[in-house]
């Protein structure tokens, strides 16, 4: 039997080796990257390279361990014009023409290679190849909040071909009440009822530009995107005490959309005078009455649905003389439009209201009403006082930068007299950097009277599925999509002039045709009244700027 204090003894000592053994152990000695540096060459824009970091470790003395820690490390590189870098999985991919450093950093320790782009000439060594980008899908609509969509961003090159730049685009949500949209993914969330304008931009950092692209993402359900503020048009005017009536309009601007809604008849709002013996409102039309000479103020007060309230005022003067002619004042809605690009338009109105009914007219083609602007050179603006059916009188184009003012002239016919009224009309110009869009800068326009077609599948057939497509001059089979061509893809990109109808036709391959999507018209008797082995099935479609056309194929 071993002694109490012998036993004692030798227990410490049974556990001193695993002590020292211990003492000599630490997490992580050094780290490296694989492949390593003079290795990893990239020849296309969209093109990727994944990295690999090793890392050391070193049990007591001698026994040395290395293990794979990609996901463990924060990943970077030093141009990022050149290539992206997933921060978490150490995916690179390729952006530019040029030379980057790839880093791998952890607990301070960090290990080093590099990344070279060769792009052929047919790209011209740059970004600025991509001339076009369309998001797909182009509409997209879910019931609930919280429900998610992804959309892809597809860019054209100035050779024809076609790049998936869905995580090399700058995504944005027109209103984040509405849905969010991943920045750096296009996975967009539903956040609230409402539609809003999905945005991707592509940053030709070579060249200077921007490539933008839009999809609209509609939340059937859940709450509306609140109103946070609410103007009444026009601010003032003038009826007689002998019971002239005069309408106010009351607009209300959505969250974080800046949309802007006609609610002066909503159920969510409720007029209210002041003085009610000098004139009173229809509470739930906005309509002014005069009964007596002085002013009255006018409020409109608009309720959410969560409760909270927005309001404003407006004045109404009664005067005691004669009514006036029965045009009491003009407004021009919205009072101010920006635009992003040369050539992009902006639609205003000419709302005139009346003395008697129908109180509330529109007149922006009115051949009664004048459109003039303070720069006919920079932001001409269309008028139709030659009245001519269909005119787009009110539409003002941006061929330069800066501010016009854009005035509106309506004539009273029963005496010749003028009521007038002004709004803004701005093209701000702010150069892109790598990390900023810009905005009518030059080159910021789109191609003169061109428009992108863009198909793809979306059925689940991958083998032998097939679209193709003529030429606006007749050339067949420009455009060839899909696996049974041998140089289709599996998102074809077209150019054509805008208003061109082009007709769409999905061979006989064998494939299990199911129809069109819905912009894109049918010609031949929709399956099953005609099988897709007996096809060909053929649609048409009209060009406006960058339309989506989906072939479904099972």
């Amino acid at each position: 039997m071993i002694p109490r204090r012998s036993a004692s003894v030798l227990s410490a000592l049974l556990v001193l080796p695993i002590a020292l053994a211990l003492a000599g152990c630490s997490s992580l000695k050094s780290i490296s990257i694989n492949p390593p540096a003079g290795t990893v060459l990239l020849t296309a824009i969209g093109q990727t390279a994944q990295f690999t970091a090793l890392g050391a470790s070193q049990m007591g003395s001698a026994n040395a361990t290395t293990s794979n820690i990609t996901t463990s490390v924060t990943w970077s590189v030093s141009n990022p014009s050149v290539a992206t870098i997933d921060t978490t999985t150490g995916l690179a991919t390729a952006v530019g023409a040029g030379y980057t450093q790839i880093m791998a950093e952890s607990g301070g320790l960090t290990a080093t290679s590099d990344l070279t782009v060769e792009l052929p000439a047919t790209t011209g060594n740059t970004t600025g190849s991509v001339t076009s980008l369309s998001v797909i899908p182009g509409t997209q609509e879910v019931a609930t909040p919280a429900q998610t969509t992804q959309f892809i961003a597809i860019g054209t090159t100035q050779s024809g071909s076609t790049l998936n730049l869905t995580n090399q685009v700058q995504w944005s949500s027109s209103s984040l009440q509405i849905a969010t949209v991943g920045a750096g993914s296009g996975l967009a969330t539903a956040v609230g009822q409402g539609t809003a304008t999905i945005t991707a931009l592509y940053a030709n950092v070579a060249a200077g530009t921007v490539v933008p692209g839009t999809a609209s993402f509609t939340v059937a359900g859940g709450t509306p995107e609140k109103y946070t503020a609410v103007a009444i048009t026009p601010t003032n005017q003038a009826v007689s005490a002998s019971g002239q009536t005069g309408q106010f309009l009351a607009l209300a601007t959505s969250g974080t959309s800046g949309l802007q809604t006609d609610v002066t008849t909503s159920s969510q709002i409720k007029w209210s005078s002041s003085i009610p013996t000098i004139a009173t409102v229809g509470a739930s039309n906005g309509l002014v009455t005069g009964l007596s000479a002085g002013s009255s103020t006018i409020t409109a007060e608009l309720t959410n649905t969560d409760g909270t309230v927005v309001s404003n005022t407006a004045t109404i003067t009664v005067t005691a003389t004669a009514a006036p002619e029965p045009l009491l004042s003009l407004t021009i809605v919205p009072a101010s439009i920006t635009v992003g690009n040369l050539q992009d338009t902006g639609q205003f109105l000419a709302i005139g209201t009346f003395s008697n009914a129908p109180y509330v007219r529109d007149l922006t083609n009115s051949p009664t009403l004048n459109w003039i602007t303070s720069a006919p050179g920079v932001f001409p603006v269309n008028t139709n006082t030659a009245g001519t059916p269909g005119a787009l009188a009110g539409m003002v184009s941006a061929y330069g930068n800066g501010t016009g003012e854009i005035i509106a002239e309506a004539t009273n016919p029963s005496d010749g007299t003028i009521q007038t009224a002004t709004a803004s009309f701005s093209c701000p110009l702010v150069l892109p950097t790598p990390v900023t869009a810009g905005s009518c800068y030059p080159g910021s326009q789109s191609a003169g009277l061109l428009a992108s077609l863009t198909v793809y599948n979306e059925g689940l057939n991958t083998t032998n599925w097939l679209v193709t497509a003529a030429s606006a001059t007749g050339t067949p089979n420009v455009l060839h999509c899909g696996p049974g061509s041998s140089s289709g893809g599996s998102v074809c990109v077209a150019t054509y002039p805008v208003g061109t109808t082009v007709t769409l036709t999905a061979p006989a391959t064998g494939a299990n045709f199911g129809g069109w999507s819905y912009n894109c018209t049918q010609t031949v008797p929709a399956p099953p009244a005609l099988p897709s082995a007996s096809g060909p099935n053929s649609c048409t479609v009209t060009l406006t700027t960058n339309d989506t056309v989906g072939a479904i194929f099972n």
